[in-house]
């Protein structure tokens, strides 16, 4: 289990799901012949043959006054449309307790953005209905993001949308608290917008004690990215503009010490940015 410490708040890495290979659904064009000339990817980032290594996690943030969850992977019993995503069995909340954090301990439900592999465990699946997960916590979404998915989900077929399963749910219990890009969750931690990926995608930043660290959402899916920041997703909203995100991020961060935490960056997971002549690589 991964554990950061920035100052007085302690980031702890809950996974899911990691995978190797089977990634090109996400970023097409790092094909394995491509991946293989970014050498710095390997060991961590890729395997020997230009495979991706990715994962699936979400991240605890324990500041003195708070317990926050950042994004929430893609939870058990719900129907997906992408097959190994779908009717999981996972062990995540009985890892999430082991790690010393019960769903009751929980204040605090953060959001990065509204799509399916960040929501899932708003909601589990009690008694053939679906139940916040974290009762005692407040949700924390985007306005921006909540009014696009929900105009989005008219229509949808509910079985299989995560709106209707892992959205809908908490919002109907009055758990949910829509902000704006730039709200301020605490004295350490705040939201920074990232937009481009979804029309409200959000990334989180915390300081304290004088250290910085940056949650990263999906604004980047993987450390590839920076040697090659035009490979957008194929899930981005708006590819121009997450790939002007992505530059102008990268180019800060580089000027920067902030400690780089990757929403589906695997293990090591974390690292700093560092320019390497018109782009960056990640350095861990």
């Amino acid at each position: 289990m991964l554990k950061w410490r920035i100052g007085d708040v302690t980031v702890t890495r809950i996974l899911e799901l990691e995978a190797t290979g089977g990634t090109r659904f996400i970023l097409p064009d790092a094909t394995p012949e491509a991946a293989r000339e970014i050498g710095w990817l390997y060991p961590h980032f890729a395997d020997e043959n230009g495979k991706l290594r990715m994962s699936v996690h979400a991240l605890v943030v324990e500041t003195p006054g708070r317990r926050i969850i950042v994004d929430t992977c893609i939870g058990n019993d719900k129907q997906r449309d992408i097959p190994t995503w779908s009717n999981l069995q996972t062990g995540f909340l009985k890892d999430l307790e082991a790690a010393g954090y019960a769903p009751e301990s929980i204040d605090t439900v953060l959001c990065t953005h509204l799509h399916v592999d960040h929501v899932g465990w708003n909601t589990m699946l009690v008694d053939g209905r679906w139940v916040p997960t974290f009762p005692n916590a407040r949700y924390l979404i985007g306005r921006a993001e909540y009014d696009y998915w929900r105009a989005e989900d008219e229509g949808a077929d509910p079985e299989r949308s995560s709106f209707h399963d892992s959205v809908k749910p908490v919002f109907d219990a009055g758990l949910v608290d829509l902000v704006e890009t730039d709200h301020r969750v605490c004295d350490e931690v705040r939201l920074e917008p990232t937009l481009g990926h979804t029309p409200g995608h959000v990334s989180v930043r915390i300081r304290s004690q004088g250290e910085e660290a940056l949650i990263t959402g999906d604004f980047a899916h993987h450390p590839c990215q920076l040697a090659r920041p035009e490979w957008a997703s194929r899930s981005d909203y708006d590819q121009e503009v997450s790939t002007a995100t992505r530059r102008r991020m990268f180019g800060e961060l580089a000027a920067s010490q902030v400690l780089v935490i990757g929403t589906h960056f695997a293990a090591p997971t974390a690292g700093h940015v560092v320019r390497d002549g018109e782009a960056w690589r990640f350095s861990v």
